[in-house]
């Protein structure tokens, strides 16, 4: 990654924002025309293209696809402030073009998948922060600590992003990222509490990478014996 260019970088994250609001936010308008995916349909569709496309273009770009993320691993400085516009920019225009496209093809179905919270404003903003702060423990764990498992990298993300789309999408649609909001509600023009999904994903990447942050450092104690190893001594001997 260290090789790529800022500009191949940026159009890699353009990329990767383009396809998580055609495929996610596609299946949502698929599903309320042809009602086949369902709710666990819609969020699967949304782990597993994030899934793929960090397969394709994490060691492009670091496959963010999110200015949350990006925000986050400039906070705890795993990443260069300096390059947090261009990639906020390239996000933010992934996603309003991939909302354009669906708008385009399905026309204007389902607020083209835009994130309106069914419950309380504060009830989706706490979810929202709680959502997103699990999900950037996953994706920072993965992405910088080497005692991760990082060939699993795409799996354990697209699974967090997934699981927290099951059970918190149908409160506040589950977005954890702005600019997967932003892209739909700036083409359908669908503003109602919108300032939910700008803010409480940012606040909630950035307590879980702090979080995080914090756990790794602390001092290692000694390794408890797992049970599967217990009984291989014990069958051993």
């Amino acid at each position: 990654m260290q090789d790529t260019s800022l500009s191949r970088k940026t159009v890699a994250e353009f990329t990767g924002t383009f396809a998580l609001v055609t495929a996610g936010c596609g299946a949502i308008m698929v599903d309320a025309l042809t009602h086949s995916l369902t709710h666990v349909g819609v969020a699967l569709t949304f782990g597993l293209i994030i899934m793929v496309m960090i397969a394709a273009t994490g060691h492009l770009s670091g496959a963010h696809f999110n200015p949350a993320v990006t925000i986050a691993f400039a906070v705890t400085r795993h990443f260069p402030w300096r390059q947090v516009p261009f990639y906020i920019l390239a996000q933010m225009l992934g996603a309003v073009l991939g909302a354009a496209l669906l708008r385009g093809l399905f026309g204007p179905i389902a607020s083209l998948g835009a994130t309106i919270p069914a419950g309380g404003v504060w009830q989706s903003f706490g979810l929202e922060v709680l959502l997103s702060a699990v999900l950037m423990m996953v994706i920072i764990s993965v992405a910088t600590d080497t005692r991760a498992v990082g060939q699993l990298a795409a799996l354990a993300i697209g699974a967090a992003v997934s699981l927290d789309a099951m059970w918190g999408g149908p409160i506040s649609g589950a977005s954890m990222n702005p600019a997967r909001s932003l892209g739909p509600a700036l083409i359908a023009g669908t503003w109602h509490d919108q300032w939910v999904y700008l803010v409480a994903p940012i606040l909630g990447t950035c307590l879980g990478a702090a979080l995080y942050q914090w756990l790794r450092a602390t001092p290692n104690l000694k390794p408890t014996t797992s049970v599967n190893s217990r009984q291989h001594k014990e069958s051993a001997e």
